[in-house]
């Protein structure tokens, strides 16, 4: 039996999701309206609301959605493509705003800083990714670098790869960055003898390795702190 479904254009303007956000704001806004306003269109049977409510469903809330693929998107019907990327841009962009917290500059000062920086951006990764940090004589982040993805070893992060932009740069220091999916912080004989390879490879650069950041999801581990480097 064929559902008639009303299109969201045909609805009352004071329940269409877009009308609602420029008269009382986005917080008036359920998630699966906020959704169907990225996603766009809906189907024929389906508004983009519609599609919200499903993907909210399938993934039980916002913040399990966020840590999704685009090709897991796109598995819900009435997803393409377009708009699974427009979902995922939306979720880092949010991201970034809350990790960089509207500074313009960003300076660590500590571990903790470094972890408040770099945990919304990695916490729900699903591969390892090894970044390094580039640091000026003020601490301040120059930019970073993603060196490898996935299976962390000493082969793949080569000091090579870590220090070549370094050298390029202002950089009196570097912060080495890298995440375990599987939520544990406890550092590898691997990651301690990569740490201890960048270290001595730091010393022939003249750039010194600051720490090393194990991150797992809300948690992170410091290998300074830790007294490893």
């Amino acid at each position: 039996m064929t559902e008639y479904k009303q299109k969201i254009k045909e609805w009352p303007e004071d329940d269409r999701p877009r009308e609602k956000l420029l008269k009382k704001g986005a917080a008036a806004l359920s998630d699966s309206e906020i959704l169907g306003i990225l996603i766009g269109k809906g189907m024929r049977e389906k508004t983009a609301v519609d599609l919200g409510k499903e993907l909210l469903k399938k993934y039980t809330n916002l913040h399990n959605l966020s840590a999704r693929q685009i090709a897991e998107f796109t598995s819900l019907k009435g997803i393409g493509p377009a708009k699974a990327v427009t979902i995922a841009a939306a979720f880092e962009l949010a991201r970034r705003v809350h990790s960089r917290q509207n500074s313009p500059q960003i300076t660590f000062k500590s571990s903790k800083d470094v972890a408040d920086y770099y945990i919304p951006l990695m916490r729900d990764l699903k591969k390892e990714i090894f970044k390094v940090a580039l640091m000026n004589g003020t601490n301040r982040l120059i930019k970073d670098i993603t060196v490898s993805e996935g299976i962390l070893n000493a082969s793949l992060v080569h000091p090579r790869e870590v220090f070549r932009e370094a050298v390029l740069e202002p950089t009196s220091g570097i912060i080495l960055v890298h995440n375990h999916p599987s939520g544990d912080t406890k550092p590898s004989e691997e990651d301690i003898k990569i740490t201890r390879q960048l270290v001595e490879a730091g010393r022939i650069f003249g750039i010194k390795v600051l720490d090393h950041i194990i991150i797992a999801r809300d948690s992170y581990k410091s290998l300074a702190d830790e007294g490893i480097l």
